[in-house]
């Protein structure tokens, strides 16, 4: 998921305990009818910045746009908030005998808000149109792992022009077996398949989107606890009230939910601190330090799968060579930054894959270490003109100027290259520049995962399948060694035997440096004395329907 993002929880259950769920489901006692809405009511508010794009799950690969559509839909597995599967959600069991061919039971009683039921079809027809690449949905790479992908991308010529139709419109490996069981065919065995079918890019859509696609953005239909009151409306926001017949086992607790678009983070704190905002899910580095001090337990503080890097244009000639990439690297003092911004709370990263997951190796990354000899020496060995000033890109009004610009300072006093602060752009202008190949520097991006696993850390960032607008390389690097070990990866046996390949698919990577690892991030978010029961997950979202309003 593309970020402007932060954070999340210590998962407890790596993969293999992630792995271990996911080869049966179950019904619940209910017998798939799901809870009963909470009793009482009352609302709350909760920051989110501008979404990049309308709330659709398929297009939806950013923070933003995701904390709304969280609480609008439940998927076929859910995510405890440690980032644990469980079965709570619409799918029933996901089954097989080979990692290939997988079977999915959904549970009856699931109806979209619109009351029409959520049925194989719901899904098989969403993930057909989020795979068809006219569709243009941001999530589209997800579903590249399925039989008959290939034939819904339509050809481009070396220049990545289109230049034809795609051979199909649906995906080959998809078939509706009954009205509650659908059968997926991947190309290739996949273990793990059944712990990525929680992300939003696989839920369920309802007849209505089709009739209307782009009108369906701005007023969403899902199948979760809250159900859109209105449009979605840009710069300011939507709210949500809560659907009395959802059949989840977690109704919400809430009537209303307000998601305010801010377009900046200190607005947000200064809000909070008045009682004028209920729930912020992030804060400004330069309140880290007195928030206790200030919130007293309001202040939440907790480990997260959040990963901060600066990504390199790999397009650039400029930043082409692996040894300029890794002379910047070594150029940076990221315990420095930390200290000074972040008031110590954010750990160097010293790998492509966080330390939340199985397959994590402390110290990884030779080219994460401050060694400014070496640096400079490899920077005259590839030729690196000095002379021209770096472009150091961040998204506006998320809290980054500071730490990017304490990026800046050292590679000015390190390396001796000067630097500009291109930091004007909104989080929702900014990432679609990246897409087309538009910044002309090192650019702020972050990453929390979208289910537990090294591979998500690494495929949906820097494999060939994930160049936009598929995917969420914005480094555009492509290397088909590191490509053809993730595939082993993904086609092992066993969650050993997978990590093994991630790391050497990693390995490629630090040689690499497609970008520059700079922070594993702490989840650090705030709320009022309005509301209770504010639990921050794994992934970096508010549980909204856990919150309780007190006032």
């Amino acid at each position: 998921m593309k970020l402007s993002k932060r954070r999340g929880g210590l998962v407890a259950a790596g993969v293999a305990a992630a792995m271990m769920l996911s080869a049966c489901g179950g019904s619940d006692d209910n017998g798939g009818e799901g809870g009963t809405a909470a009793e009482g009511g009352g609302s709350f508010s909760v920051y989110v910045g501008e979404p990049e794009n309308a709330l659709v799950p398929g297009n939806t690969t950013e923070s933003e746009g995701h904390q709304v559509i969280s609480s609008l839909w439940t998927g076929l597995i859910e995510y405890a908030a440690d980032g644990a599967v469980e079965y709570t959600g619409v799918a029933d069991s996901i089954t097989s005998e080979d990692n290939t061919t997988w079977t999915i039971e959904l549970k009856d009683g699931w109806t979209f808000h619109d009351g029409t039921p959520v049925t194989a079809q719901s899904f098989v027809d969403a993930w057909n149109y989020t795979a068809y690449s006219p569709n243009a949905q941001g999530a589209s790479y997800f579903f590249s792992n399925i039989l008959g992908y290939d034939d819904l991308q339509a050809p481009t010529d070396e220049e990545g022009n289109v230049t034809g139709d795609p051979a199909a419109e649906e995906l080959g490996g998809l078939r509706v077996i009954d009205e509650n069981t659908f059968e997926v065919e991947l190309a290739e065995p996949f273990a793990q398949f059944p712990v990525t079918v929680g992300y939003n890019a696989f839920w369920p859509l309802p007849e209505a989107f089709f009739e209307d696609p782009e009108g369906f953005g701005a007023q969403p239909i899902g199948n979760g606890p809250f159900q859109a009151e209105g449009e979605f409306v840009p710069g300011q926001g939507i709210t949500v009230t809560r659907y009395e017949d959802y059949a989840g086992e977690d109704p919400a607790n809430a009537e209303t939910v307000e998601f305010r678009v801010y377009a900046d983070l200190n607005t947000g704190y200064n809000d909070l601190q008045a009682g004028n905002l209920d729930v912020l899910p992030d804060l400004p580095p330069d309140a880290i330090a007195s928030a206790e001090d200030v919130l007293g337990d309001r202040f939440l503080e907790a480990p997260s799968s959040g990963f901060t890097y600066l990504g390199y244009p790999t397009y650039d000639e400029r930043f082409s060579d692996p040894r300029v990439r890794q002379a910047l690297s070594m150029g940076i003092d990221r315990q420095a930054i930390s200290d000074a911004i972040f008031a110590g709370s954010r750990e160097p990263a010293d790998a492509f894959v966080a330390p939340v997951v199985d397959g994590y190796r402390e110290g990884a990354c030779e080219y994460c270490d401050l060694d400014v000899d070496a640096a400079n020496a490899l920077l005259d060995e590839a030729g690196f003109d000095r002379s021209q000033p770096v472009e150091l890109w961040f998204n506006a009004g998320a809290g980054h100027d500071a730490w990017v610009q304490a990026v800046g300072n050292q590679l000015r006093e390190n390396l001796g290259i000067d630097y500009v602060l291109r930091g004007e752009l909104d989080f929702a202008e900014y990432l679609p520049l990246l897409d087309e190949q538009g910044v002309t520097g090192p650019f702020r991006l972050g990453w929390a995962m979208d289910y537990p696993s090294p591979q998500n850390y690494l495929e949906p960032l820097y494999s060939t399948a994930a160049l936009p607008p598929a995917g969420s390389n914005a480094t555009f690097y492509s290397n088909p060694e590191f490509d053809a070990l993730i595939q082993q990866g993904n086609s092992a046996e066993n969650n050993e035997q997978a990590i093994e390949f991630y790391n050497q698919a990693e390995d490629i990577l630090l040689e690499d440096m497609p970008s520059i690892p700079m922070f594993f991030d702490v989840e650090q978010a705030a709320h009022s004395e309005n509301v209770s029961d504010v639990v921050i997950d794994v992934f970096g979202d508010i549980d909204i329907a856990n919150v309780v309003p007190v006032s």
